[in-house]
């Protein structure tokens, strides 16, 4: 077994295999590359704009190629030892860092060539050359080409309607097949993983077993590569280098927990797809998951035990897959052993964070408030891995995405409690109509619709209609759940309300007899669902700012109004959600979440429909007059001091 370097932490097998080679030649600066193929763009010399931004392009992925590879081969020749005094730790580290320069040079030449600005850097993630390039081919006549360009750039921009169009438009092309629609930028590890999932979903286990084993032998590599590109220069906020007078130590602390941090956001990295702002939920610990299943309908129940048992590594103690590695052990007759790739994978986070916790807490040292952020930025990533925080100690996790055959899916209950459900005014405030044009039965001719918004719930308390305490219920449960969804789904940035409703939905009596109508049809939240194609259009009248989404149920007493997942096809059920008093579900808004409510054949059904935005641009305008009505109450001003209430934007 590896012996992990003490600093770097990386493991042999996880190095690439190539090997440097010197070159005379250097490389020209991609950002200079880019900047000439722009300015080609704009005096319409199309030919150029092909030769910079390819040789732009090719260019920015050799400088992360060569650092990589210099980085990780420099720490194989100038290892540290078992014990070793702070001469020969500083020993390791110049002679690590000569031989970084040494090696990167002779690839690259003088690396401050290569230091291109925040904004060029940004648009290479964005994709942005490739919308450059998809235009020049287009004027080349290369529409292959331009299919590929426009192809690998929508995937980071699915929001980009005008590269959805031309995309439709190459489709139609006679010399456009279906193989030039490539992602140029497809990462390996996701691209297999995907490719996996559906080879599995259609049953060929043989041929998903191999690429989802692709897909962790690349997940791992990319891992690695990732955390290397960490030991770079790292931004300091906050301080200024001139005065700053820390100690040697301080100074090394500050900058490895800068590291340690980088490298800790690469779980999210590996994880998120492309265009997105969160990752998908239990990435790494789903491959093992998939492949104990595979394995297990292949007859190879070895593999599947220590699948599964790989798997309790990253959720010690979950039901379904205790059940299946004791059913495995009974099986074999014998047990097994979880993979050592991702047991050291765990260890060496657990390490990392115990190193900083150790640090600050049993050793006395004082970090700076910057150290002790990335301190709660590194616990929440290492929450990452199990889920992330519920905040409040009587909410209980009762399904993950897992469970609900999902990603990006939750299901929790005693959100809000019996007490304060009891003190729901869903009846007294709801307005039939409301929330949909004034139609009273907007989705099925079959139950009638009653809608209210915060604001109104909030007036009707001041102007006595119903208590303020209960007024308040609606407007103190939907930030609770707001918070949560934040927490659990380890978003980035503030998560904003874009729309909340309370709805009640009622079964209109004698006209339940044979229905076959849903109560909500199959939709998604910022997509046009389009079954047939199976695919989620992000256009308008899409509402394609929404990321999230929740339901806060708020009683369980009727019969039907199940909440339901489907596929693609709006007709196959993945998961089926009872509602109750306290539960929600939440999810994220796009395509891969489409959801309905089965037919209410009994009752009366209320919930807090929630919508929430990361873009602060498409804030909900009557929420922020709630915020504003809340803050008045709160300091004993009166309802009609000035405050103006606009009526909403219909849902």
């Amino acid at each position: 077994m590896c012996v992990p370097d003490p600093l770097t932490l990386f493991p042999p097998w996880c190095r690439p295999e190539s090997v440097l080679t010197s070159s005379a030649a250097f490389l020209e600066p991609y950002d200079l590359l880019y900047d000439n193929a722009v300015q080609a763009f704009y005096n319409g010399d199309y030919r150029n704009v092909v030769r910079f931004m390819e040789g732009a392009l090719s260019t920015h992925r050799e400088v992360r190629r060569t650092r990589v590879r210099c980085r990780l081969r420099c720490q194989d020749q100038h290892p540290f030892g078992k014990t070793f005094s702070d001469l020969r730790f500083f020993d390791v580290v110049l002679r690590r860092a000569a031989c970084m320069n040494r090696c990167i040079e002779e690839k690259l030449g003088a690396q401050s060539v290569h230091k291109v600005s925040e904004d060029v850097v940004q648009d290479f993630n964005r994709r942005i050359p490739y919308n450059y390039l998809q235009l020049a081919y287009q004027k080349l006549k290369q529409t292959d080409k331009a299919a590929a360009a426009a192809h690998t750039y929508f995937q980071a921009n699915p929001e980009h309607v005008e590269m959805g169009q031309d995309l439709e438009q190459y489709k139609d092309l006679q010399n456009v097949r279906e193989e030039h629609f490539v992602d140029r930028e497809a990462r390996p590890h996701q691209h297999s993983f995907t490719a996996a999932v559906r080879l599995y979903d259609k049953g060929d286990y043989d041929a998903a077993v191999s690429l989802f084993e692709d897909a962790l032998l690349e997940y791992y590599k990319a891992d690695v590569e990732c955390r290397a590109l960490c030991q770079g220069p790292q931004k300091f906020e906050g301080h200024d280098h001139l005065r700053y007078r820390y100690s040697l130590h301080e100074l090394i602390s500050d900058h490895f927990t800068q590291v340690l941090h980088c490298e800790h956001e690469c779980v999210r990295d590996l994880a998120t797809r492309p265009g997105r702002l969160s990752p998908m939920e239990n990435y790494l610990p789903l491959h093992y998951d998939y492949l104990q299943f595979a394995y297990f309908k292949v007859g190879r129940l070895e593999e599947a035990l220590q699948c599964a048992l790989t798997y309790l590594l990253f959720h010690e103690g979950e039901e379904f897959m205790t059940d299946n590695v004791d059913y495995y052990r009974e099986m074999l007759g014998h047990d097994g052993k979880p993979r050592e790739k991702a047991a050291w994978y765990l260890r060496r986070h657990k390490q990392e964070l115990e190193l900083l916790l150790i640090g600050s807490q049993t050793m006395g040292v004082e970090f700076t408030e910057g150290v002790m952020h990335n301190i709660l930025l590194l616990c929440t990533m290492l929450q990452y891995l199990l889920g992330g925080p519920l905040i409040y100690d009587s909410v209980k996790l009762v399904q993950d995405s897992v469970a609900l055959n999902g990603t990006q899916r939750v299901l929790l209950d005693q959100v809000i409690s019996e007490d304060e459900s009891k003190e729901s005014v869903a009846s007294a405030v709801t307005m039939a109509g409301d929330g949909y044009r004034g139609r009273m039965s907007p989705h099925t001719p079959n139950e009638k619709f009653e809608g209210a918004t915060v604001l109104k719930t909030l007036q009707y308390g001041y102007e006595g209609r119903v208590p303020m305490k209960s007024a308040r219920l609606f407007y103190d449960a939907s930030e609770r759940a707001r918070r949560i969804i934040e927490s659990y789904f380890m978003l980035n940035s503030t998560l904003h309300f874009s729309y909340t409703h309370l709805v009640c939905r009622t079964a209109i009596t004698g006209q339940q007899d044979h229905r076959n109508d849903l109560s909500h049809p199959i939709h998604a939240d910022n997509c046009l669902l389009d079954p047939e194609a199976n695919e989620c259009w992000k256009e308008p009248p899409a509402y394609t700012y929404r990321d999230y989404s929740a339901l806060l149920y708020l009683n369980g007493d009727f019969e039907g109004g199940e909440f339901i997942f489907t596929e693609m096809d709006a007709k196959t059920i993945t998961a089926s959600v009872k509602p109750k008093c306290g539960r929600l579900v939440g999810f994220s808004s796009g395509g891969e979440n489409p959801h309905g409510v089965k037919a209410v054949t009994s009752g009366q059904r209320c919930a807090v429909a929630l919508w929430f935005t990361l873009d602060p641009l498409f804030r909900e305008l009557e929420r922020l007059q709630a915020d504003e009505v809340i803050l008045a109450l709160d300091t004993q001003s009166v309802w009609n001091q000035g405050l103006n209430i606009n009526p909403k934007d219909e849902l």
